[in-house]
């Protein structure tokens, strides 16, 4: 089996690729090869199969991106929220045109590969109040969940005409994220936690009782890896699915960072930011997830073991990466 990872250098890529790498099979059939394509061409990576990592641009997508015996594809290359919002040509470009050459690269191949594609919660609208069952009409109320709805329909439309086998994961807000601050206007969900562990300051935008849906990069991975291989004969024509996050508030997730670390949430500065809470604060803040437990995704663990997990996982890498002592 052959694999590819788009975005294969970015933070869930990454995460993705070493669990592979771990495993050395998926769905029960040995992985013999894995391609990393990204911006940039991402970092080696030991493996028991060999990995080839190639950059460039994912709307003039290489042949090489995409081989022609490849099995899975991973479409995780995407221009974040608030970079979309201010940058409108470039969030297209990456969002929906590196998806058209997405599907145009699986169109050449001999047999339609499996095509597992992050899309988000921010493809709702509904904000604090809403709490969205799986038939919710999709009204998105910024730029970036606009070009992820679309790429959900063009992604169901090749599948239906046999160009590929998709699965679309509407993932939540993914906490505690390691490396530094990045351009989603969610980043400092994951800020408040990783910087005063790194015994940073950091700033919050919006109010503690703010309500975001979450998940770990522990059960994102999960999630996504158990979509490349499921069976996916009963989503029909529906190939979306929102994952079984977690709603959790603002202070909730302060009080489980004492609980880990006492009194680090002193580092969490209270400035507002309207342009920042405007673009999360129409998100919804929680699903009632069920059609995707029915399809094998599986729940989510505790909010104090998100944070053990970024500890155990993530927080000496990204000290090291970012260099404090």
């Amino acid at each position: 089996m052959k694999i590819t990872i788009l975005g294969g250098g970015g933070f869930l890529g990454r995460k993705v690729a070493a669990r592979l790498a771990e495993m050395g099979s998926l769905g029960g059939k040995a992985i013999t090869g894995l391609t990393l394509f990204d911006l940039v061409a991402p970092p080696p990576l030991a493996a028991p199969f060999p990995v080839t990592t190639l950059g460039g641009d994912i709307a003039e997508l290489p042949e090489a991106a995409i081989p022609p015996d490849t099995d899975v594809v991973f479409h995780l290359a995407a221009v974040v929220s608030a970079a979309a919002e201010a940058d409108y040509d470039l969030g297209r470009r990456v969002n929906l045109r590196g998806t058209d050459a997405v599907i145009d690269a699986c169109r050449r191949l001999a047999k339609p590969p499996r095509v597992v594609f992050t899309s988000s919660i921010a493809s709702f609208s509904g904000g604090q109040d809403g709490l969205l069952p799986d038939d919710t009409r999709q009204i998105p109320a910024n730029s970036y969940g606009t070009q992820k709805a679309a790429a959900e329909m063009l992604l169901a439309d090749a599948s239906r005409r046999g160009f590929m086998d998709a699965v679309c994961l509407r993932l939540p807000t993914i906490i505690v994220r390691p490396g530094r601050p990045n351009k989603a206007a969610s980043s400092f969900f994951s800020a408040i936690v990783r910087e005063p562990l790194l015994g940073l300051e950091t700033d919050l935008p919006v109010p503690d009782d703010f309500k975001v849906w979450v998940a770990s990069p522990r059960r994102a991975t999960e999630w996504l890896i158990h979509a490349a291989a499921m069976d996916t004969a009963p989503l029909g024509l529906d190939r979306s699915l929102n994952p079984p996050g977690m709603c959790v508030k603002v202070s909730e997730i302060l009080a489980a960072l004492d609980t880990v670390e006492q009194g680090a949430s002193r580092l969490v500065r209270r400035v507002a930011d309207p342009v920042i809470a405007g673009i999360v604060g129409g998100w919804p803040a929680g699903f009632e997830a069920k059609r995707a437990p029915a399809h094998g995704f599986t729940a989510h663990e505790p909010l104090i073991d998100v944070i053990r997990a970024f500890v155990a996982d993530d927080l000496e890498a990204t000290r090291t990466e970012r260099g404090i002592a």
